[in-house]
């Protein structure tokens, strides 16, 4: 670092954050929420608690001369007893548009789940720093995404030059629901989940809300979704509903549509996109619930699998290939009265030679090069010219 220069401290606040929907004020500092206080409210569960703490597509933005940026937080670390440790969440520094740096921070609490019987322990530990230095002289558009899977406080931003907060551009923002695929489970770093990498072809703001085993149609999320500003939405429906065994058929299709017309309460013209599952070969025909694969525990692997019964879908027990008939029937209903909805099939983004060639690791996830091919997929499908998010909609 330019040892002329004396480090300026900027309180983090609002102006400095894209992609978050709440901020609560902690002890250490500033803890970004992908669902507002009220939605998290009306929910007791520690998953979905867990996955919106966590800021997937959430950072900082911000405008200065600055060569050397340091920003102190606070993560929470995952570790899955009995499986291989988790590496660092990484922070991903964009001066500009363009990745210019990544870092991650040591320490901080740890979160020790047993997959087993559910339970979770919490161990409380040090803020650390995440440094960047070397960053090009003169004016630039700096932006810091912070670990897609690790809940993150923010404590101090430290820059040898004044920052201000990047002024809003002319880009359409792209609010998106999901599960853990579109959280970015096992995504190589926070600008490559696939929702972060089809904005970045696309040319828009992101704002996601894919929540790791959160996609449950609830109806809080369809408010949060409703209440938040956006130009282009799309929902990616149906694998969290499987491998939690939730509902069955008679619900499911009530549910798509109450959750559907939410959204459209706030949002009646905006393009709608209803995404089905990709292709995830123990729910094809075998309904829920998916649980974790104790012999692969005991071999130090992640890995999951299908308990439901095939025959039990004659009583109305969802699997994917249903799951995909009635959305796209639903979705054609109400396409005659909303020009503006459309569908896609989640096959289209990953199905059968894709696994064939990039198998799910752990039968539920994508690695990280599934994630780019997605994003890819999406964006070629969705941003371009016939597209639902083609440019000039909104």
């Amino acid at each position: 670092m330019p040892t002329e220069h004396p480090w300026i401290t900027t309180p983090v606040t609002a102006d400095l954050l894209r992609g978050a929907l709440d901020l609560e004020r902690t002890e250490h500092g500033l803890l970004p929420h992908r669902l507002p206080a009220r939605a998290r409210a009306q929910c007791a569960d520690g998953q979905l608690a867990l996955a919106e703490s966590q800021p997937s597509g959430v950072r900082l933005a911000f405008r200065t001369r600055a060569t050397a940026v340091e920003l102190d937080t606070l993560p929470t670390k995952r570790v899955h007893n009995g499986a291989p440790p988790r590496p660092d969440g990484l922070y991903d520094l964009l001066v500009d548009g363009r990745p210019a740096g990544r870092a991650s921070v040591t320490g901080g609490n740890t979160l020790f789940i047993d997959m087993a019987t559910g339970s979770a322990e919490k161990r409380p530990g040090p803020a650390g720093t995440a440094r960047f230095t070397g960053l090009p002289g003169g004016v630039k558009d700096v932006e810091i995404w912070l670990p897609h899977n690790e809940t993150t406080e923010l404590v101090a931003l430290r820059t040898d030059a004044p920052v201000e907060p990047l002024p809003a551009g002319n880009r359409r923002v792209w609010l998106h629901h999901g599960s853990s695929i579109s959280h970015g489970s096992d995504a190589a770093s926070p600008t490559t989940t696939w929702p972060a990498l089809a904005a970045s072809l696309g040319g828009v703001e992101l704002i996601n809300l894919g929540l790791g085993g959160g996609a449950l149609l609830d109806p809080f999320t369809a408010r949060a979704l409703r209440d938040t500003p956006a130009d282009l939405i799309s929902v990616k429906i149906g694998i969290n509903l499987v491998n939690t065994d939730l509902m069955r058929l008679r619900a499911f299709g009530p549910a798509v549509h109450g959750f559907l017309d939410t959204v459209r309460e706030g949002h009646p013209t905006v393009p709608l996109l209803v995404v089905s599952p990709v292709l995830c070969p123990i729910h094809e025909d075998t309904p829920g619930p998916s649980a974790p694969d104790l012999s692969r525990l005991a071999e130090g692997e992640l890995g999951f699998r299908a308990l439901g019964d095939p025959a039990e879908r004659a009583a109305g027990k969802l699997t994917l290939r249903v799951i995909r008939e009635e959305l796209s029937r639903l979705v054609e209903q109400r396409a005659a009265e909303d020009p503006n909805l459309r569908y896609l099939d989640g096959r289209t983004l990953y199905g059968e030679a894709d696994a064939a060639e990039l198998p799910l690791p752990d039968r539920l996830h994508p690695d990280a090069a599934t994630h780019r091919r997605i994003g890819e997929r999406f964006a070629a499908l969705a941003f371009a010219q016939g597209g639902p998010f083609a440019a000039g909609r909104a």
